[in-house]
Parts: structure tokens; C-alpha cells; sequence
């Protein structure tokens, strides 16, 4: 199904980081002399005594800690917190905002427009057909699904759950702590308090997105089991978004940043 051909291609992604971030990835280092950091580093979203900074505090030394608004100019990257950075909580409306950014921005209109030709072309739905007409079928399928995802994990469910839908990027430590770590916050986030919270929003707000796309989904793909498929697809798309977000601030630096 659809679905599955776009977790297919977050994956060869997501072998490609792998293969450009060794062992010897860069560390952000906790004090001047350390060139590691200790096992045991505070995690960006463990409760923070200092939550009244909301200045941006990543390291001017480097960029590899920085996260942009898009990867490759064509994934929104609105979420993602760059390294080290001091943020007040988001408010309600700002939780919807972030949410037209993902969905609405150009980039975005790329990004399911390529996720629609390869469904298309893996005939992924038979009866939405082929031509100029079925790939307009597969588009806004797609669209939808982007869109009432986005709606459901990003502000509907955070905002009644008080929980902080960006990403806050660890990027220190080595290769396993930080997979590990961008893996995990599928089922841990930071609530609007600062400290730590089960991520509701991940897993209901993704099942919620699902029963909502037996509205226009063809009624055989209306099932418990394509549904559920629906949405466990999801979460696995979310989890290999979370590791290209830990690793795009140092590939961007080496492959669009060369002094």
C-alpha cells in the first residue's frame, strides 16, 4: 500500500545517514576539554532548571548542531530543535501554526507529490488507476493523509494532552546513544512543563489520523487491518523521520556548508 512504499523510501534514506555518520561523528562537547560527552548527559527534554532562557544557545562554533526549516529544500523540518536550544513552551495557536507549516509549506507540496508518483508507479491503489487522472487521485489521498496527521500529532492531541510536538535534537554522543535516543521519542516527549511525558500524541494522534482516512479511502481499504496498517505504517515513518532530523544538521554542514 502506499503507506508502505513511502516507509520503504524514508528507509533507503535513512541507510544513507547511516553510511555518512561513522563512528567518528562529530561531539558536541560538554566543557572545553572534553572531547566526548558523558554517559550521562542530560536529554533535551529531561525537566530543566533554567526553563525562563528562551534564547537560542547552540554552539556559534559549530554547524552541525543547527537545524534548518527543510531538508534537501523538499521535507519540512519545522519540528526540529536545533542543539542545545532554549525554548518557551508553545501555546495552543502556535501548535496549530506549526502545524500549516508542515502541511502547507512549499516544500510540502513536493514532498507528497513525489510520495504520490511512487505509489503511483508501484500501482500501489489499482482502482485509482493510472494517467494524469490517477496520479491526481494518489496526490490528494496523499495530502490528506499528511494533513490529517499532521493535524492530529502536531495540535489537536498535544494541545489537549499539554505535550511539546517538536523534536529537540541530541546531537552529542555517539552513533548508538543518538539513534537510540531519536528512536525512543516515539514514546517519550517534552510536555509544555519542560520535563519528561509519555508521547500521546504519537500513537493516538497517528491511530486517530488513520480511522479518520476511512472517510475517503475506497471502502475496501476501509478494514480493521488496513487501518491498522495505516497506522503503524506511520509510526515507523515518524521513527525514520526522527533519525534523518538527529543526523540532517551534520550532513547539511558537509554537504552545503564547505569553508
Amino acid at each position: 500500500m502506499q503507506n508502505r512504499r513511502s516507509l520503504l523510501s524514508w528507509v533507503v534514506i535513512a541507510i544513507s545517514v547511516v553510511s555518512c555518520a561513522p563512528s567518528a561523528l562529530p561531539q558536541t562537547p560538554s566543557s572545553p576539554g572534553s572531547a566526548v560527552a558523558p554517559p550521562d548527559v542530560t536529554l533535551p527534554d529531561d525537566p530543566s532548571p533554567s526553563k525562563a532562557e528562551v534564547r537560542p544557545t547552540v554552539d556559534p562554533s559549530t554547524a552541525e548542531g543547527e537545524q534548518t526549516k527543510r531538508i534537501f529544500g523538499i521535507i519540512p523540518n519545522f519540528r526540529s530543535v536545533s542543539v542545545d536550544a532554549k525554548l518557551p513552551p508553545l501555546s495552543a495557536g502556535s501548535k496549530f501554526k506549526l502545524m500549516f507549516q508542515d502541511s502547507f509549506d512549499y516544500s510540502s507540496f513536493i514532498y507528497v507529490g513525489i510520495l504520490a508518483g511512487v505509489a503511483q508507479a508501484q500501482n500501489s491503489y489499482p482502482e485509482f488507476h493510472q494517467g494524469a487522472a490517477g496520479y491526481g487521485r494518489y496526490y490528494w489521498h496523499t495530502f490528506s493523509d499528511n494533513l490529517g496527521g499532521n493535524l492530529m500529532t502536531e495540535a489537536i492531541v498535544p494541545t489537549l494532552t499539554r505535550e511539546d510536538p517538536r523534536y529537540y535534537t541530541l546531537g552529542r554522543g555517539g552513533f548508538v546513544r543518538r539513534t537510540g535516543y531519536s528512536i525512543s521519542r516515539l514514546f517519550v516527549t517534552r510536555s509544555d512543563g519542560g520535563g519528561r511525558s509519555p508521547n500521546i500524541s504519537e500513537i493516538v494522534g497517528n491511530g486517530a489520523a488513520a480511522g479518520l482516512a476511512n472517510l475517503y479511502y475506497p471502502s475496501q481499504d476501509r478494514t480493521w487491518t488496513k487501518t491498522g496498517q495505516r497506522w503503524l505504517t506511520q509510526v515507523g515513518l515518524d521513527g525514520a523521520s526522527n533519525l534523518i532530523k538527529e543526523y540532517w544538521p551534520y550532513l547539511n554542514s558537509k554537504l552545503f556548508r564547505r569553508k
